[in-house]
C-alpha cells in the first residue's frame, strides 16, 4: 500500500504507477516550500517594514507583507510543482517534455497576411 496524503492507493495502482511515491513526496515538498515562503516572506517583510519605521499604519504593515509574501508563495509553489509534472512525465514517459516556447511558423496565413 502506497500513501499518498491521508488516503492509502490501491496496490494495483501503485504497482501501475511506480513513480508514484516519488511524485507525491515531491508535491509535498513544493507545498510545504510555499507555505515556508509566505511565512517566513510575510514575518520578514513585516519585521522589515518595523525596522525601516515606515509611516504606515499597522494594518497596511500587515497588508503589504501578506500580499507580496502570498505572491512569492504563489510563485515558489508553481516553480516547484512544475518540476515535479515534469518529474512525473519523466517516470511515465521515460522522456523529459520540452519547455522551450515553439517558434511561430513564418510564411502566410490564411488570409494572405506575411508573418515575420
Amino acid at each position: 500500500m502506497v500513501n499518498l496524503g491521508i488516503t492509502r492507493v490501491d496496490d494495483a495502482v501503485a504497482a501501475k504507477h511506480p513513480g508514484l511515491q516519488t511524485y507525491a513526496a515531491c508535491q509535498s515538498h513544493a507545498f510545504m516550500k510555499g507555505t515556508g515562503t509566505f511565512i517566513l516572506g510575510a514575518t520578514g517583510l513585516f519585521a522589515a517594514q518595523k525596522a525601516l519605521k515606515t509611516k504606515l499604519p499597522l494594518q497596511w504593515n500587515l497588508l503589504i507583507s501578506i500580499v507580496f509574501s502570498s505572491v512569492a508563495s504563489y510563485t515558489v509553489t508553481r516553480w516547484e510543482t512544475q518540476k515535479c509534472s515534469d518529474l512525473w512525465l519523466l517516470l511515465e514517459t521515460g522522456k523529459v517534455p520540452d519547455r522551450s516556447p515553439s517558434q511561430a511558423p513564418s510564411g502566410n496565413t490564411k488570409y494572405g497576411d506575411v508573418m515575420e
